[in-house]
């Protein structure tokens, strides 16, 4: 196990009903905010009105901006940021999932930025002052509602990137499993392939003796493999949708990672790499790209990618560690076959002429990943992989 800080000093209010209490909890931060949405789903399954009402109530003044996309770009963070500012905000509030709440990370931050949010982005600034940010939780799938990253693409170069900062932790979540009964399977689908793959991402990042964080992992995964499916065949089960959103959110909000290191991120940089050139869902590519890099960098510490087919797949056949492994691999890419998700660039239309295209987007900075450095021929292998 590695030194480690653990902080994060984001507060978690879960239950039936809680966002009643955002007013409650903005009006300790000031009077007026700025409310950030997606393409309006929140103002048809009554979760924009609840939060609204709660403002209103505790006298808090709003403005807002929707329309923000799944893969969020610059361009609407810049918009965001130009509201904030000339209406004086005082907050932030996200209603939606990782890409409302990305998009408010970023606004906060770029608020009292005078240059380019985009440097932030680029790693050429560190952002030591933002907005408070509250979030809505409508999607779980990135645990942004309970860390300090946002990925944003920007439009004019197809790179999509990550900034992390001390300040962009929301200052309250809310997080009500019963407003995710209305969300289509897909969307359940891709949130928990996103959520595994966070959890592989720390899990498969050659660090040694990491025996707790080992049990945490592996109680989430098989928590999403469980729920998923139950929520799948009954999207009312509060008691499965709690367990699933609250596995989300401990998938990557630091408790995993204390103690491993950095992580890997090689499948999420390939993944955003697919999403920044074909817009593709984040889920989708994850689902692509991971049993492929697991493949291919299997080798590099085979009884750990033995480990976990036997704890989180359990495959406990009296097989070879390698055989172990590879069957883990391939009941994780089918079962994510099984809940309604894409598992190949075959599948959503990708040529293999055009991996190089992918393995060249900006999007990946190389030497890639921690369990093995990956350089771009690497790169061009895995898609090779992952294309049946």
């Amino acid at each position: 196990m590695e030194n480690f800080t653990f902080f994060n000093p984001t507060k978690v209010i879960f239950g039936r009903d809680v966002i009643l209490k955002l007013g409650e909890e903005v009006s300790k931060i000031g009077k007026k905010v700025l409310i950030l949405y997606g393409q309006g789903s929140v103002k048809k399954n009554n979760v924009y009105d609840k939060a609204v009402k709660s403002l209103i109530n505790s006298h808090i003044t709003f403005i807002e901006l929707g329309g923000i996309k799944s893969n969020p770009v610059l361009s609407k963070v810049k918009e965001a940021i130009n509201i904030a500012r000339s209406e004086s905000v005082d907050a932030i509030i996200a209603i939606g999932g990782g890409s409302v709440i990305d998009t408010a990370k970023a606004t906060a931050a770029g608020y009292y930025y005078n240059g380019d949010i985009w440097d932030a982005f680029s790693g050429s600034v560190k952002i030591e002052k933002a907005l408070p940010i509250f979030t809505v939780l409508t999607i779980s799938a990135t645990s942004s509602e309970m860390n300090n990253g946002a990925v944003i693409t920007n439009e004019e170069n197809n790179m999509k990137v990550s900034f992390f900062s001390e300040v962009t932790y929301p200052k309250v979540s809310f997080i009500d499993p019963t407003i995710q009964f209305s969300l289509p399977n897909i969307q359940v689908a891709y949130g928990a392939v996103d959520m595994i793959t966070h959890i592989f991402e720390l899990y498969f990042n050659g660090t040694p003796n990491t025996e707790v964080q080992d049990y945490i992992a592996t109680g989430i995964v098989k928590t999403i493999l469980r729920n998923t499916e139950i929520i799948l065949n009954n999207p009312f089960d509060y008691e499965a949708r709690a367990q699933f959103v609250w596995a989300g959110t401990l998938a990557l909000n630091g408790i995993n990672a204390a103690g491993r290191g950095l992580g890997d991120w090689a499948t999420h940089k390939i993944g955003h790499a697919l999403s920044a050139i074909y817009d593709l869902p984040h889920g989708e590519t994850l689902a692509i790209v991971l049993p492929a890099w697991m493949r291919y960098c299997m080798k590099v510490d085979v009884m750990r990618f033995a480990k976990a087919g036997r704890e989180m797949f359990d495959i406990n056949s009296g097989l070879s560690p390698e055989e172990t492994a590879i069957k883990g691999i391939m009941k994780l890419k089918d079962w994510f076959g099984s809940i309604g998700v894409k598992t190949s660039l075959v599948d959503v239309g990708i040529r293999v002429d055009e991996i190089p295209q992918i393995a060249s987007n900006p999007s990946i900075t190389y030497p890639v990943g921690k369990l093995k450095l990956l350089n771009k021929d690497d790169v061009i292998n895995i898609l090779r992989l992952a294309n049946y």
